[in-house]
């Protein structure tokens, strides 16, 4: 029995550093999401999840996937250093767009090289918007597997340069209460305190900061709150 609790610790030593491993090498390549990533850095975190993986169950020989982590995860950073250096190693590593669909014109050849047959290519299209390709002027396949769409210029919505009209900038909002704490940086990077806050809300029918769920402020001095005992009139969906 003595011996189980033994082999339960030492999972439960080798899964934290396993995690902590995971931590840091994440943080040293990158905050990127799944759908940001190139072929590339997805292979390298697969690889790296299984070896982390085999490092909190490896009790006898636990420093040799933790080396082999460490190597990849060092690798991956130096490969992403290079690639945003040179401009031959970022195509070798994640390619070039793919341009499948120009004024009118669908390239077969560049599907192939996509491995995007029709049916798929036009659900994508649907998803986006257009169920009409004539409404397209380009569709390009991105390093990353999405396909960004450019409309033609009868279909895009209206700007407001084509309404010859000058809107004033919107500018940043900065939240002043999450989950009932108010927030004194953002509070002081706006020229206010908490007793200013303390007042708009005394203002508003509330006593304290934790009756609030979240409060905004915008760029022209509006403050937006939102309690936190706020429920939906109704259920719209069961």
């Amino acid at each position: 029995m003595m011996q189980i609790y033994s082999e339960v610790g030492k999972i439960a030593i080798t899964s934290l550093v396993s995690i902590v491993v995971l931590f840091g090498l994440c943080k040293l390549v990158g905050q990127r999401q799944i759908g940001q990533m190139s072929l590339f850095d997805y292979v390298t975190s697969i690889t790296i999840g299984s070896i982390a993986a085999e490092l909190a169950t490896d009790l006898e020989a636990w420093w040799q996937p933790l080396t082999a982590t460490v190597v990849y995860g060092i690798a991956a950073l130096c490969i992403d250093w290079f690639t945003c250096k040179s401009i031959a190693l970022r195509r070798f590593f994640n390619g070039r767009p793919v341009v499948l669909y120009q004024n009118g014109r669908l390239y077969p050849k560049n599907l192939l090289r996509a491995r995007l047959d029709l049916n798929e290519f036009l659900s994508q299209c649907r998803v986006a918007g257009y169920f009409d390709l004539n409404q397209l002027e380009s569709a390009v396949l991105e390093t990353n597997g999405q396909i960004s769409f450019l409309p033609s210029s009868q279909f895009r919505p209206a700007t407001p340069s084509d309404l010859q009209l000058s809107p004033q900038p919107e500018g940043l909002w900065c939240a002043l209460v999450l989950d009932g704490s108010p927030l004194m940086d953002n509070l002081e990077a706006i020229g206010h305190n908490s007793a200013w806050l303390q007042e708009q809300l005394t203002a508003r029918g509330y006593k304290s900061s934790k009756e609030i769920f979240l409060a905004m402020y915008g760029p022209q001095g509006q403050l937006t709150l939102y309690p936190r005992q706020c429920r939906p009139e109704r259920d719209w969906f069961e």
